[in-house]
């Protein structure tokens, strides 16, 4: 058997050669993936990109990387840091970020948003973020993370918040986030015109052949045909003046239509998505006082879809610079969506009004520049299409079978008979993770870096 060979990214570092021994046991074929792996993760003994092919590697080096933690080597009390981890971000990938509650998810995904804020101009003038957050933790990264300056200092880091995370809330909640004293940069709505029929029927859970699904797209279709701006109300009027429907569907739809209002999110004219989302920013969507979750994904679904959109025209628009031998102008950044409570988004059991657009990221976001992250307690409830095309896990410890059968299936041809171990045997020290990559076939040991800017996403105590 050939020595173990360590790789930065796919391109080798060093070649170490076993110990010569006439008892050795040589693994089988079929094993030796295995036995590789288990001893990259006892010498990790370089720095690793994760996510970065050698193709890449040897074209572009350690440009566009972010540097989120450090490898773990060793178990129990024997376990140390050793060298740095960092992750690709010069392209789009499709990442899962699981584990159990306080486990770190959030808190891992903001060091990624940290550093793609602090990548050099010449790469963060060309991308942007997008957060949807129903919890409500992602504001807090326009204040520094001064409670941990003495852990950030051993890290060799220091505290800094990022004015470049642009916070945006339902207009009917702007009060009480001002009374909150939570900064919030300004309001999100959307027009009733960019949403269609089967977006409604989705977010009301209606049956797609049942009476009111029906007469909610006929009438909804009708003022789209008109070509003239329509509020909600308009369309209650036009349903309980359709005399083909019945009084009890008028009724109810008058009564789900009426509740969609109150939140005043959607609206006659609203703002364009192409103003909101600016190169260089991350733009988080707080929903965490938007009680709705069919108004949620409603909402979210749209700006998925309309992100798509904008990339596949600047994507066009970008190819065509480059056969012309022009300079290149990016019209529309490349963008990372980021899901919290992703299952809510995407789930695996049923459709929801955000479901096609995010599954459709997944299968397609990669070539016109659409970088998806989604965050659970629960990878076993995220759709399927979404598990099946992500290249890269950080999972933080997960106790369900169902939830790791779930990161089985990223890694389909490799290691899954050692997965639950590698999970189990995470050091029980805050921030300690499994990273699977797909793109090189690795799994590594890491704890996930501090963070520079405040997490306000711990869990509540007394003091």
């Amino acid at each position: 058997m050939g020595a173990p060979r360590f790789e930065l990214g796919s391109r080798p570092i060093c070649h170490l050669t076993p110990r010569s021994n006439s008892n050795q046991v040589i693994p089988s074929p079929q094993k030796r993936t295995i036995f590789d792996l288990k001893f990259n993760l006892l010498y990790m003994s370089y720095e690793t990109i994760v996510g970065r092919t050698k193709e890449d590697y040897q074209k572009f080096g350690n440009k566009a990387t972010g540097y989120i933690g450090k490898h773990i080597v060793g178990t129990g009390e024997d376990a140390h840091l050793t060298t740095k981890v960092f992750l690709d971000l010069l392209k789009p990938h499709v990442i899962l970020i699981s584990g159990k509650r306080g486990s770190g998810k959030s808190y891992s995904a903001a060091v990624i948003l940290e550093e793609f804020l602090s990548l050099p101009e010449e790469f963060r003038q060309k991308m942007a973020f997008v957060v949807f957050d129903p919890v409500g933790i992602y504001w807090s990264m326009k204040f520094p993370n001064d409670s941990q300056s003495k852990l950030l200092d051993d890290w060799q880091l220091q505290p800094k918040g990022f004015d470049a995370i642009k916070v945006y809330v339902p207009e009917k909640q702007l009060a009480d986030y001002e009374k909150a004293d939570i900064p919030v940069d300004g309001t999100i709505s959307i027009s009733l015109r960019d949403l269609t029929a089967d977006d409604f029927i989705l977010a009301f859970n209606l049956e797609r052949t049942g009476e009111l699904a029906i007469a909610l797209e006929k009438n909804f279709n009708s003022l789209l045909e008109s070509n003239k701006n329509f509020s909600i109300d308009d369309l209650i009027d036009s349903i309980t003046g359709d005399p083909k429907a019945k009084k009890e569907t008028k009724d109810a739809l008058t009564s789900l239509l009426d509740v969609l209002s109150q939140w005043g999110i959607i609206k006659t004219e609203g703002n364009r998505v192409s103003e909101l989302i600016k190169p260089g920013e991350a733009v988080i969507f707080d929903f965490s006082r938007l009680k709705s979750q069919e108004v949620r994904t409603l909402v979210s679904g749209l700006i998925t879809r309309e992100i798509l959109h904008q990339r596949i025209i600047s994507r066009k628009e970008e190819e065509l610079a480059k056969i012309g031998g022009e300079k290149l102008s990016m019209k529309f950044p490349l963008t990372w969506l980021v899901f919290e409570e992703a299952h809510n988004f995407v789930p695996a059991d049923r459709d929801v009004s955000s479901s096609d657009d995010i599954k459709r990221i997944a299968k397609e976001g990669r070539e016109p520049g659409i970088g998806l992250i989604c965050i659970t307690q629960m990878p076993s409830k995220v759709h399927q299409d979404v598990i099946s095309q992500t290249d890269t896990v950080i999972s933080f410890r997960l106790t369900s079978r169902d939830d790791l059968q779930a990161l089985h299936s990223v890694m389909q041809t490799y290691i899954q008979e050692e997965l639950e171990k590698f999970v189990n045997r995470l050091p029980r020290q805050s921030g300690a993770a499994i990273i699977l990559d797909d793109n090189l076939e690795k799994i590594f040991t890491v704890n996930i870096r501090p963070r520079l800017s405040w997490h306000s996403g711990g869990t509540a105590v007394l003091v």
